[in-house]
């Protein structure tokens, strides 16, 4: 259920531009959870960020930017250092938005694990709807690193929560608790919900649940019974401190 100033909101009464907005917002409406928001502008913010964050996921799906373990990660050092633990910190004098946009322009120039990537999709989405003097405003430095030193803005995508809803937009993982322990990176996978059963994966691409959790089973130890399967929880930015900010910088 929808909650807009205290008062339930009927899913026809709230426009949409989009297919996958109209999911949401249809998700959102049926679900037994109240779903508040302060003004409609809230949620429509959420709307767009979902779907950037889509976006951003097929933009880095379509890209040259490679899997590589910690140890093996790479990044155009015109913009990043690359640490000793394989993550990229923002350079100084270098603007975060400049760097965010060159790993989609020069992404054959990096490479780094699944968790990485995924905070990558969540600053290019933000990249994609912020003015780009809020942007560096709001991101002065950038350590990217799976979840570690995640900025203060985006903390709430490192870490999950059980849920009955799954939305367009979420990260979900899934997990291969019998990884061939020589193996570690196959361990598990995470991936951004794209909507209509798709999910995006640093290295696996896109696919089907099913689809994921076949490819995590072939690197199993040899004598496993037990399957790889897709969490029932979720990361989420915390959508409406983020939408603050924006309205409060038009």
């Amino acid at each position: 259920m929808i909650i807009i100033s205290n008062e339930p909101a009927h899913a026809d009464a709230i426009s949409s531009e989009g297919s996958i907005e109209r999911d949401i917002i249809n998700i959102l409406s049926l679900s037994q959870v109240e779903y508040r928001y302060d003004s409609v502008e809230q949620l429509k913010f959420e709307l767009i960020l979902r779907k950037e964050i889509i976006n951003a996921s097929n933009e880095l799906y379509r890209s040259q930017f490679s899997f590589k373990v910690f140890r093996e990660a790479m990044c155009n050092q015109d913009y990043f250092e690359l640490t000793r633990q394989g993550g990229f910190l923002l350079k100084d004098k270098v603007k975060a938005s400049d760097a965010i946009a060159d790993i989609f322009i020069n992404s054959d120039k990096y490479g780094t694990e699944c968790a990485t990537a995924m905070v990558i999709v969540y600053y290019k989405a933000l990249l994609n709807i912020f003015p780009e003097d809020v942007f560096n405003e709001m991101f002065p430095s950038i350590l990217l690193m799976n979840w570690h030193k995640i900025d203060k803005h985006l903390r709430e995508i490192g870490i999950t929560s059980d849920t009955n809803d799954f939305l367009p937009g979420d990260r979900r993982y899934f997990a291969n608790p019998d990884v061939d322990p020589l193996i570690p990176e196959w361990q598990g996978e995470n991936t951004i919900d794209l909507g209509n059963g798709l999910y995006y994966g640093h290295g696996i691409g896109i696919h089907t649940a099913d689809t994921i959790i076949a490819e995590l089973n072939k690197n199993r130890k040899d004598d496993s019974e037990k399957s790889a399967y897709l969490m029932d929880s979720v990361g989420r930015p915390n959508f409406k401190r983020l939408a603050d900010i924006y309205y409060r910088n038009l």
